[in-house]
């Protein structure tokens, strides 16, 4: 089910105040996201990074993450804001976390220019494994 667009809007806005609060003194690359929920709660989280650079936490994971400790294990959407003139994917560990969580999940990057993508994860993470790939 789309998600409409005033929501759509709030959720974007979310990921945009999110990034405000990451913390990246390696990157300097601020990221937000934020995460509705299937009740329509919105939960955001920033990129986290660590000086062992492999231990950096995405947006993206951390507003999931952050949800299912809270009992919403179920994610309808996710919005992403980098600060960059063209909206940023999903990386690679995200879109399969995204998966396990939301198999249908609407996508939707912003920045800092004009243009919006959206995407379903299907588009973004065609044929993914996930929970459904596994025996009973």
């Amino acid at each position: 089910m789309a998600v409409p667009e005033p929501l759509r809007m709030e959720l974007t806005n979310a990921a945009r105040r999110a990034s405000e609060r990451a913390y990246c003194p390696y990157s300097r690359f601020r990221v937000g996201a934020a995460v509705l929920t299937e009740d329509g709660t919105i939960v955001a989280g920033c990129n986290v990074e660590n000086a062992s650079y492999g231990l950096t936490i995405c947006a993206e994971r951390n507003a999931i993450f952050q949800a299912v400790a809270i009992g919403q294990a179920r994610v309808r959407a996710v919005a992403i804001y980098t600060p960059t003139p063209s909206p940023s994917a999903p990386c690679g560990a995200c879109r399969q976390v995204i998966n396990e969580f939301g198999p249908d999940a609407e996508i939707l990057s912003v920045c800092d220019g004009p243009d919006v993508l959206h995407r379903t994860l299907a588009d973004l993470l065609p044929n993914a494994f996930g929970p459904k790939n596994l025996a009973p």
